[in-house]
């Protein structure tokens, strides 16, 4: 179940709460986030380039969209960020959106929607809940009431979403299609298998199973399309978040890792804590599908 494989520290970005990683293949280049310092990164492998842009409050995720631009998701709404100016303009409000509360994962479907999910702050309230935005418009669309949302993540084929209940240490899963989503049902309780860790950032592959970062777990997991655990790859840090395939042919597994709940003896033992991961993995992406904004 466990396999071996050399992970290497790319990016010492001494992330609060990295978050959000994610390949961009028209430019060659992963970005992340670190949530809490309000920092939107880049890292170039070809040239191990690297830099961020502050961002104007916590970003959750960033995700290339058409036209250039990376579509955001903020504390306090939807941006569009301009990498050419270095420039985030406010795009949206989340309706309904309690000021406590703020935007945390997200993902497209084939069909350039985005699917995201908002979450209780101080991570404690079930005030969370999943959204569609759909070429302008954000409409409420999968679970509610959750504390801390994660994914969504969809397949390739774009039949099935993934929606992450960190607290409940659940991944569930959705019948998706152009018309919309169905009843969110259970895939996978994690906290059987992981009583200590809390599933975090999913993501899926080429072969149609799912990938998710365990915080306070320190690995990345690896599920079947049924449901059933298959394989866990151990990371050089304790709190894992998220994973996303990129590179030339989409075998990195790129993962990004936090350190906002690490004690100072944590940090000695986690030397690389906050960083930004890479491995080679067994099994590729595929193609993630640029933001439509209108």
């Amino acid at each position: 179940m466990e396999i071996n494989l050399p992970v290497r520290p790319v990016l010492a970005a001494d992330s609060k709460l990295g978050e959000g990683v994610l390949w961009d293949a028209e430019r060659g280049i992963v970005w992340f986030v670190d949530i809490k310092r309000h920092r939107l990164w880049h890292y170039d492998p070809a040239t191990g380039s690297n830099a961020f842009t502050q961002a104007p409050g916590q970003i959750g995720w960033a995700i290339p969209a058409e036209g250039g631009l990376l579509l955001c998701g903020l504390k306090d709404g939807l941006y569009t960020f301009d990498p050419e100016t270095q420039r985030f303009d406010k795009l949206a409000d989340v309706p309904g959106e309690p000021a406590t509360n703020r935007l945390n994962d997200a993902c497209t479907d084939p069909w350039g929607r985005v699917w995201f999910g908002s979450m209780d702050d101080a991570e404690g309230a079930a005030s969370g809940r999943f959204y569609m935005f759909d070429r302008g418009e954000i409409r409420a669309a999968g679970p509610a009431g959750i504390a801390i949302t994660n994914g969504p993540a969809v397949n390739a084929q774009g039949d099935r979403i993934y929606f992450t209940d960190t607290t409940a240490q659940k991944i569930m899963v959705a019948d998706l299609s152009p018309a919309g989503v169905g009843e969110a049902r259970l895939f996978a309780d994690t906290g059987a298998l992981f009583p200590s860790a809390y599933p975090d950032g999913p993501v899926v592959d080429a072969e149609d199973h799912v990938w998710t970062g365990l915080y306070l777990g320190g690995r990345v997991a690896r599920f079947s399309p049924d449901g059933e655990l298959v394989a866990t790859i151990a990371m050089p840090a304790r709190d894992i978040t998220k994973m996303a395939f990129g590179g030339a042919v989409l075998s990195t597994g790129y993962v990004t890792s936090a350190t906002k709940n690490m004690s100072a003896d944590d940090m000695i033992a986690y030397p690389h804590a906050g960083s930004l991961f890479a491995f080679v993995s067994p099994v590729p992406g595929f193609a993630q599908t640029r933001a439509k904004l209108g």
